[in-house]
């Protein structure tokens, strides 16, 4: 078993799924709650934490009444930025209840292949942390358009790893983990509970096949964010959030899920990477 005790700094990246009600698409203030109260918890544990948040799109188009994702990157952006501001109030209004302070990050391709701009964005992390803040972060899809039509929170979240320098990625997703086929397909698919390195045979495995309606990456996006963070240096466990509880049973080792190990390697180039998968 792997002792997540010596952790000094978490990234945790939930899906749009795991935030609302799957029937009404409506947010699941439940649920939101009991996040911030995990994610309280660990940074009561004494760790930094960066939570990667989902969901503006999906609570935009809830809040405006749109029940499809539309064909229109105007009309998705205007959704991303309605259902942004919503997310923030509602993390802030859980975080403050548990006396925790909270910060909006949002991030674009550019801030990541610009030299000043990523160092800019390395400090204001920085800063958050030092103040005991947890930074919230999301693609900045108002704004941005690489990231509503190729981008995924889940290769953003690998990315923040390595920018970070955190030791740990938690990913939520609506799957326990990685399974040896697509279990929605194959009723004798088992899951994976351990990966030690990720070759192709791996990748082959995973579906690109979205969850949800809500959601823009499968499995795959999921492995190609393992390669970026642990070749970065971070562990990465796939787990699913449909009880966030499971946040702190990671700690206590008692847990459902893959676990990556990580494998850092010297030739990582964080901004290669993001010029690669933008």
């Amino acid at each position: 078993m792997k002792d997540f005790s010596q952790k000094k700094r978490i990234v945790i990246k939930i899906g749009s799924h795991s935030l609302v009600h799957p029937r009404t698409g409506r947010i699941d203030y439940i649920k939101m709650e009991r996040l911030a109260m995990e994610v309280a918890d660990i940074k009561n544990r004494g760790l930094d934490v960066c939570l990667v948040s989902s969901g503006a799109m999906a609570v935009g188009r809830q809040i405006l009444g749109v029940s499809q994702k539309s064909d229109s990157l105007p009309e998705n952006q205007m959704h991303a930025s309605i259902g942004q501001a919503r997310l923030m109030s509602v993390y802030q209004k859980f975080f403050t209840e548990y006396n925790i302070l909270c910060g909006q990050v949002l991030m674009t391709k550019n801030t990541m292949i610009d030299n000043l701009s990523r160092k800019n964005a390395q400090n204001a992390f920085d800063k958050l942390f030092e103040a005991g803040a947890i930074p919230v972060v999301n693609n900045n899809d108002t704004v941005s358009t690489y990231e509503i039509q190729f981008g995924d929170n889940d290769t953003l979240s690998a990315i923040v790893t390595s920018l970070i320098g955190a030791d740990l990625l938690i990913i939520l997703t609506d799957i326990d983990g990685l399974y040896s086929a697509d279990p929605r397909d194959d009723e004798n698919a088992r899951l994976i509970r351990y990966v030690d390195r990720i070759d192709d045979k791996l990748m082959k495995m995973a579906s690109d096949r979205p969850g949800s309606s809500d959601g823009t990456g499968g499995m795959l996006t999921k492995l190609r964010a393992a390669r970026i963070a642990t070749a970065a240096g971070a562990d990465m466990i796939i787990a699913s959030g449909a009880d966030v509880s499971i946040l702190h049973r990671i700690f206590e080792n008692n847990y459902t899920g893959t676990f990556f190990e990580s494998h850092y390697d010297e030739d990582f180039d964080l901004i290669s990477v993001a010029e690669e998968v933008y």
